[in-house]
């Protein structure tokens, strides 16, 4: 299977804690490349988020945000300090011995500072949501790159395809061609009232069949067909390899258009060109 570098996924998160949001979206990069936006208080993640990243994906520029929402009524539990409450109203039922005459006010001990705490959320539980979420986000993220990489491939064999019947083509005019390539010659010759003797011609003949044989570079195209329906079989992170074969598919459509005589195998070498551009522009984006 081959992935496309271009994905995105969205993955929502509740719990009692409140809600949270991850999105992953990535483009075509050369490396991999990950950026994190994460709230402050989770900072703490991105090495083992980043990890996890790296070790699913081999290239793309992707960018991981998360966005997190507490539940106020979350922490809505209260505890008292009872040692510290005790120690306020001794305090204060001694300065009311000593003649003070304001009363004690039950409310103004629970604002004494640290009297009155409201229960912390476990931090450990909503990182441990929050990566089980991430997991799942990253898991649509590999699934929506595999379906585009699935569409990516389809294109692909479509124009390896085009190419091979192109080349077959050009292999079965080739006869005709040069035949008629050699009544040309002969034409000429007597338009020209050149008389050659039948050595000379047959030198002639040869040294155009030579320069007009395109069978080496048909049969490296077909070689390059069956080398990238391997690749593609064998899938992962093909993308560098198959970059590398367009290269190899441009050298020899261009031999193939210097060698060309004939409109027809003109036409043909032109269509394997765009052919191979189109592909191209598809490689750059599988990982």
């Amino acid at each position: 299977m081959i992935y496309s570098m271009t994905a995105y996924a969205r993955e929502e998160i509740k719990g009692d804690w409140g809600t949270a949001v991850f999105e992953l979206r990535s483009v075509n990069q050369r490396y991999l490349e990950t950026f994190f936006r994460l709230p402050e208080q989770f900072r703490g993640m991105e090495t083992v988020l980043r990890d996890r990243l790296r070790n699913a994906l081999n290239r793309g520029k992707v960018e991981c945000g998360l966005r997190f929402n507490a539940n106020p009524g979350a922490n809505t539990e209260l505890q008292i300090n009872e040692a510290l409450a005790k120690a306020v109203l001794r305090s204060a039922e001694w300065v009311q011995s000593q003649g003070a005459k304001a009363s004690i006010d039950p409310i103004d001990v629970l604002r004494w500072p640290g009297v009155l705490e409201a229960q912390e959320a476990d931090m450990d539980a909503i990182q441990a949501d929050l990566v089980a979420g991430f997991e799942r986000a990253l898991a649509a993220f590999i699934e929506a790159r595999a379906s585009e990489g699935a569409n990516m491939r389809k294109l692909i064999d479509d124009r390896l395809e085009t190419i091979g019947s192109e080349a077959a083509k050009v292999r079965a005019r080739m006869p005709e061609i040069i035949e008629w390539q050699r009544d040309r010659l002969r034409t000429k010759f007597e338009e020209a009232q050149i008389e050659l003797d039948s050595e000379r011609l047959a030198q002639e003949m040869v040294l155009l069949a030579q320069k007009m044989d395109v069978a080496e570079e048909l049969d490296r195209l077909d070689s390059h067909i069956k080398e990238t329906r391997g690749i593609l079989r064998k899938g992962g992170a093909c993308g560098r390899r198959l970059d590398f074969m367009m290269q190899e598919f441009n050298r020899e459509a261009n031999t193939l258009g210097s060698k060309s005589i004939n409109a027809e195998i003109t036409n043909s070498a032109v269509e394997i060109k765009v052919l191979i551009e189109q592909m191209r522009e598809q490689i750059q984006n599988i990982e």
